[in-house]
């Protein structure tokens, strides 16, 4: 029997995330793959909430909550309170996390490497098809393909432009693949 598309990804991740953590075990670094969207968004604006993270990393508001959380418990990352509601938090580098940069930056380039050699041996690009299948999503999201396909299988009517849920799909998830390609590791 084949593996479905979502165990498949679900093990290339594991291949990958796998290997790129002991990269950074190896290069002296405690320091996890899901860290760096949210390192990469601070580097380019800080301080950021966590819906700016979330929206800057390409990942869901729960999962840069998550990972945001980790990473203060880690002492990677400081949180104070905004300057006009102090329930919104302001997230920064914390000087732990700022001090991790020059190696992190190091390790990101060897991963970029490990990606373009694992692109070249393939006879088409995985980075390629990954953004291609991003892009496909984006016009039309899986949820609703799922849709369509219950209604082919059961010959109802066709499901209207809201999620399963009667909520409009936004299509938080869109970008989960992204993330997880090599080269963002």
């Amino acid at each position: 029997m084949m593996p479905g598309l979502g165990t498949q990804l679900r093990h290339l991740v594991e291949l990958l995330d796998g290997a790129v953590e002991e990269a950074y075990v190896l290069a002296g670094q405690r320091y996890r793959p899901r860290f760096t969207p949210v390192m990469r968004a601070l580097l380019v604006c800080e301080p950021s909430t966590i819906g700016q993270i979330a929206e800057a990393a390409k990942i869901t508001q729960p999962a840069a909550t998550q990972t945001v959380a980790l990473m203060i418990k880690e002492g990677l990352l400081a949180s104070e309170p905004g300057p006009v509601d102090g329930r919104q938090r302001l997230i920064r580098l914390s000087a732990s996390g700022r001090a991790m940069l020059p190696r992190l930056r190091e390790c990101w380039k060897v991963t970029q490497l490990a990606a373009e050699s694992l692109d070249a041996s393939l006879p088409r690009p995985l980075s390629q098809s990954l953004d291609e299948a991003i892009a496909a999503l984006e016009v039309e999201s899986f949820a609703k393909r799922i849709a369509k396909a219950r209604t082919q299988l059961s010959g109802a009517e066709p499901p209207s432009d809201k999620g399963a849920t009667g909520k409009r799909n936004t299509g938080a998830g869109k970008h989960a693949a992204k993330k997880k390609r090599a080269g963002d590791a």
